[in-house]
């Protein structure tokens, strides 16, 4: 069964060839220097990047190119009472663009922040040539003088946070079937990313921040910035700078900078921790013994007694008993302090995909003690989570076919392959 709408490119490359051509294009060490731009005159850092957007995407990037004053129209001068969002990147407007009527998000990078010219280049170049339907779009971008802006489609209620972590007063919580959704929605989109996209990218920033939804509540993952090209070949990890959110980052990423798809992984459990608890990854307004929430959830995972102390108590107790014991085995499998025992996203995906079903059409009777094998015939069952978590009542990792590899043409790949194995600031 395929999730996915694959990219097309009028030629088919497979995976062999691919990894073989981008050893050859690495080997010619024609990368560019993303470290000069910043060296760069100012008059010349707008075509530079303009130029090495277009050099890299080969024609293919169909991102529109505003100026900075068509965007001033549109956020009515960046007015503070447009603002929607704001972080160590910048912040976030809400806007029309006069042409085509259409509402989006601006957001306006922060010239002394964290996100500079190279995280800039990396979020054009993934939201315009990985398509899928749990990836934020692209409508596209501004380089005119200092500015560096990019704007999005419009997400009508925000992001997970939003209503998850920050609920204001008379804001409806989230049901937990919705919960159960946007897990779905936003492991999908990791799933692209990891599976489909040739080569892997591995996304290095999930958080409930940068997963926003729709008038729906469909999740789509934002902000690109950090991501970074996966291990290919034998290889089991790439190293790099530690980069990302204190509480989110996976323990081997954070202690050595060795970063491999079983990194976002890692965070991706955290989040759905998250939703399930309603608390946040780090939280100094709490006890000692609870500011770190995988560390306060790790001994009540033991204890099966306690899994409803677990439940995010603006539930009210409206959730399947089942769904939880099995939503908490998820996010213990994911959680796991060693990168090889936490399961394939992909395996993941198809935990949610039963967790995600209204009750009424999974059933109530479902049976217990079902192995824990991945589609990839790994057995999880000697992990600490299994046997904790023998309860949770159906095989969480049940096979089932993927999507080839995504179809970019060559170039397109290597496009992507030069900027993202580019070292790090």
């Amino acid at each position: 069964m395929s999730f996915f709408t694959c990219c097309s490119s009028q030629e088919k490359i497979n995976k062999k060839s691919l990894k073989k051509s981008i050893k050859e294009y690495h080997d010619a060490r024609t990368l560019p220097s993303f470290a000069n731009i910043s060296f760069k005159t100012d008059s010349g850092k707008r075509k530079y990047i303009e130029e090495e957007i277009s050099r890299m995407g080969k024609g293919n990037i169909a991102s529109q190119i505003f100026s900075y004053k068509e965007l001033c129209v549109a956020t009515q001068n960046f007015q503070p009472d447009k603002m929607i969002g704001e972080g160590g990147f910048g912040k976030v407007y809400k806007g029309r663009i006069k042409n085509t009527n259409q509402v989006v998000a601006v957001k306006q990078l922060n010239r002394n922040g964290f996100q500079g010219n190279r995280e800039f280049l990396v979020e054009v170049l993934i939201l315009s040539l990985l398509h899928h339907p749990n990836l934020v779009n692209l409508v596209g971008y501004c380089t005119d003088g200092e500015q560096r802006i990019l704007v999005y489609e419009y997400m009508v209620n925000g992001s997970l946070e939003d209503h998850l972590l920050e609920l204001t007063p008379g804001r409806k919580p989230l049901d937990w079937h919705t919960r159960m959704k946007i897990a779905q929605g936003a492991a999908k989109g990791l799933e692209y990313l990891h599976d489909v996209a040739s080569p892997p990218v591995i996304y290095r920033d999930f958080k409930a921040s940068n997963i926003l939804l729709d008038e729906y509540f469909n999740p789509k993952l934002s902000d690109f910035g950090l991501a970074k090209l996966g291990p290919t070949g034998d290889k089991t990890h790439v190293s790099t700078t530690v980069m990302g959110t204190y509480g989110y980052c996976a323990p081997e990423y954070a202690s050595t900078g060795q970063l491999s798809t079983k990194s976002d992984v890692y965070s991706f459990g955290v989040v759905f921790l998250e939703i399930i608890t309603g608390r946040r990854v780090i939280d100094n307004a709490r006890p000692s013994e609870e500011q770190n929430l995988v560390s306060w959830a790790q001994p009540l995972f033991k204890d099966r007694r306690k899994f409803t102390l677990m439940a995010d108590p603006l539930l009210e107790g409206k959730y399947p008993i089942k769904g939880l014991y099995q939503a908490l085995a998820v996010a213990a499998m994911c959680l796991q302090e060693e990168a090889d025992t936490r399961p394939l996203i992909s395996d993941v995906v198809t935990a949610l995909d039963v967790l995600a079903k209204k009750q009424a059409e999974v059933g109530g009777d479902q049976k217990l003690n079902i192995p824990l094998v991945g589609k990839n015939g790994q057995d999880y069952t000697h992990t600490s989570s299994y046997l904790q978590f023998k309860v949770a009542g159906f095989s969480l990792f049940a096979s089932y076919s993927l999507p080839l590899s995504l179809s970019l043409s060559l170039s397109l790949s290597l496009s992507l392959c030069s900027l993202l194995s580019a070292a790090d600031r």
